[in-house]
């Protein structure tokens, strides 16, 4: 009797981690320059984990991240390297790994109803915003952290408002379609 090898992941499990990453790269090329960019990256984040769970949205992440730690120009403005990912905006890259792992625990405990996405989703953008502001105000020393919160967090609150809102719809409208 032939003995089968059990794999940690799928063929198409593959896929859909790098077709994540490549979504989270090629929105985060979309930027409006400013001292932390405008992107469409949160949004590839919300729409990935939406559309592949928490899991395999979570490793297209880290995914995303390794790629821009070794040179990969992945990250807004077409830049890569270990200096960007740790630079003054580095911990919010960072912190989109945290709203992944957030979703993922938060779903595979309370299921994939759209509160708990939702509230999922806002709560890790939330410790993605404190996290990354912390960084940016440690690594920006003249600045205190409310006064980083102005520059950094409450420009974005809106236009993340409706990233979220439109990864959900999406996300509700695509899921159907992905096996």
């Amino acid at each position: 009797m032939e003995q089968t090898r059990k794999t940690p992941f799928r063929t198409v499990e593959l896929a859909y981690i790098a077709l994540g990453t490549a979504l989270i790269a090629v929105c985060a090329w979309i930027t409006v320059p400013f001292t932390v960019p405008f992107t469409m990256q949160l949004f590839a984040v919300y729409l990935v984990l939406l559309l592949i769970g928490g899991r395999n949205g979570s490793i297209s992440i880290a995914v995303y991240l390794l790629l821009g730690a070794v040179g990969v120009p992945v990250f807004s403005g077409f830049k890569g390297g270990f200096g960007a990912l740790i630079g003054m905006t580095g911990g919010y890259l960072v912190g989109m790994l945290l709203i992944g792992l957030v979703y993922w625990l938060s779903t595979a405990l309370f299921g994939k109803k759209w509160f708990v996405e939702l509230g999922t989703l806002v709560f890790g953008t939330l410790l993605c915003y404190a996290f990354g502001t912390v960084w940016f105000s440690v690594l920006n020393g003249e600045k205190g952290f409310a006064a980083s919160l102005m520059v950094c967090v409450v420009p974005f609150l809106l236009p993340d408002a409706a990233k979220l809102a439109l990864a959900l719809l999406l996300g509700r409208k695509l899921r159907p379609l992905i096996p």
